[in-house]
């Protein structure tokens, strides 16, 4: 599968609307796909299972765009960010060969928890085809959770050990 990653930041989702945040974690990062043939059915449809593999293509391709691999966190600061939940709606089908934009966003920040959002998007057509969400919780090599070190904290935009895209900074 060939993917590739705009370094542009979009406000908001693909229909328009602006989430109103101005650091770029709380924005969406677009990192473009094709659908490969073995990710399809036999009619050509992506099989449902193949958005989370594209959810974490998303995840890790906004942190790079933040100046880190995940590879790093977990090598050099013992940071595993494990899935806890994970949801996803779709809306219209993906098929064989067509170009998508996988749109993902840190939504929440809390001392041992992040959330991030998800939007995967015909390129051709800018139809959104699905939405999803995963929530992690950030342990270490032992399993056992432990806290978001602070300078993750502060490359995702938050000083503060709280704090959701769905509420405005203190000014």
């Amino acid at each position: 599968m060939s993917t590739s990653t705009d370094s542009k930041h979009s406000k908001g989702r693909s229909d328009g609307h602006s989430d109103g945040h101005q650091n770029g974690a709380r924005e969406f990062h677009d990192t473009s796909i094709r659908v490969r043939y073995a990710e399809t059915d036999q009619m050509g449809v992506v099989y449902h299972s193949n958005f989370y593999i594209w959810f974490e293509i998303g995840r890790v391709e906004l942190f790079r765009n933040l100046g880190f691999a995940y590879k790093d966190m977990e090598q050099k600061d013992d940071c595993f960010i494990v899935v806890a939940e994970s949801k996803c709606r779709h809306a219209r089908p993906a098929r064989y060969d067509e170009v998508l934009r996988i749109r993902t966003r840190i939504s929440e920040v809390r001392t041992r928890t992040i959330r991030f959002e998800y939007e995967v998007v015909n390129d051709a057509t800018k139809e959104s085809l699905a939405t999803g969400e995963t929530f992690h919780v950030i342990c270490g090599k032992d399993g056992r959770p432990k806290p978001l070190p602070a300078h993750y904290r502060k490359l995702f935009g938050v000083d503060d050990p709280v704090h959701s895209a769905h509420e405005r900074p203190k000014s």
